[in-house]
């Protein structure tokens, strides 16, 4: 697995940015900024500290999917971990086998820092070796639509 690192600058208040990150005032606004790695992105749990959540969306065929995960923490407007330890077959849970080991253990980390009124947003995310060139090219988009999202809400 890889580490990659991603910073984004916002001209929103942390509590705006991991609100609108997070979709927790409206879920759209997750589902828009993930919309860059699958169009029909979306979760299903709580982001609470110790929670399962589900982030999962649809492949060409119509098949749901995605990553079982474990929010490891969350610090209000200020950082949040996620641990990956399984996939989402259909309904199905899978937590052991080939295909999941290359995620097992894969953390997600949000770092959300503001200074006058500008929000630094700073991700570090492991990956699989074969998904690391989609994520540095996706990221950076995913970033810019929660900028575009958070500079422009009410």
């Amino acid at each position: 697995m890889k580490t990659l690192e991603f910073k984004k600058d916002i001209k929103a208040s942390a509590e705006k940015t991991y609100d609108t990150m997070l979709g927790l005032k409206n879920i759209k606004t997750y589902e828009q900024w993930a919309a860059e790695f699958n169009p029909t992105s979306t979760y299903e749990g709580s982001w609470d500290k110790g929670s399962k959540i589900y982030f999962i969306g649809t492949d060409d065929e119509g098949n749901k999917g995605g990553m079982v995960s474990e929010i490891a923490d969350n610090v209000p407007f200020s950082f949040v971990s996620i641990r990956h330890y399984g996939i989402l077959n259909g309904e199905t849970e899978i937590t052991k086998g080939e295909e999941v080991e290359k995620w097992t253990g894969g953390m997600e980390k949000y770092r959300f820092n503001e200074h006058d009124g500008v929000t630094t947003v700073h991700i570090e995310v492991d990956v699989a070796e074969d998904f690391a060139d989609d994520f540095k090219a996706t990221w950076p988009k995913a970033l810019n639509k929660l900028q575009e999202l958070a500079e422009n809400q009410n």
